[in-house]
């Protein structure tokens, strides 16, 4: 049976060569290249044409969920499985908005990869079971609950969210993510809106204690 062709886009050199050494041991799956950056990523994809990319959100010269963006409208017949270390709660619906079919936490079991590797070949969609019930409740919401929910921000208003509770201002924010200070206040407009905050002190006090704890 011919193995399915993996492409690991990871830039921590250790992790990277690790998954490699493990894929190639398995029955069904082989490594067919590994990249570091974005840069390399485009390269291998356009020259490997792997059946799955195992991607990390965190690339040194780029952003993991833009380059699933890109590559997945390029390609629209391979598939893209967002690997990573950050939140799945906060970044699982991002990843798979961007064009990713799943989405798998650095520390998932050995048997979960290759699980959600056999899902996404096969037209599936692999996310945790606690991710699967949350995103749910995000189609199906329930009027009563006062929880704060982040995923019904955009990227970019997440982002903003992000540096309010890093204590950036304005025009830090501005500097940061290149955009007008207008368009900084807009976004802050729309964080209100979405989250249901009465003003700009009460915004920056549910983004500082986000930013401090991970929680709302």
């Amino acid at each position: 049976m011919k193995k399915l062709r993996i492409l690991i886009v990871d830039d921590h050199p250790f992790f990277r060569s690790g998954l490699v050494q493990w894929l190639n041991h398995q029955e069904r799956v082989t490594s067919c290249g590994e990249a570091g950056s974005a840069a390399e990523a485009r390269s291998a994809v356009a020259e490997l044409q792997p059946d799955v990319v195992l991607m990390d959100l965190r690339l040194g010269d780029g952003d993991g969920l833009n380059l699933i963006r890109e590559l997945s409208s390029e390609y629209p017949q391979m598939r893209f499985l967002a690997l990573s270390q950050f939140d799945e709660d906060l970044y699982a619906h991002r990843a798979m908005q961007a064009g990713a079919r799943g989405y798998l936490m650095k520390s998932e079991a050995t048997e979960t990869v290759l699980g959600a590797i056999e899902t996404v070949v096969q037209g599936g969609i692999h996310l945790s079971p606690q991710m699967a019930a949350k995103l749910l409740q995000n189609i199906f919401p329930d009027p009563c609950s006062k929880t704060v929910n982040l995923a019904k921000l955009s990227d970019r208003e997440f982002q903003v969210f992000q540096l309010l509770g890093c204590g950036r201002s304005t025009l830090q924010i501005s500097g940061h993510l290149k955009l007008s200070p207008k368009t900084v206040e807009t976004y802050r407009e729309h964080l209100k809106k979405k989250l249901n905050l009465p003003d700009g002190p009460a915004l920056l006090r549910a983004a500082t204690i986000w930013t401090e704890s991970g929680t709302l």
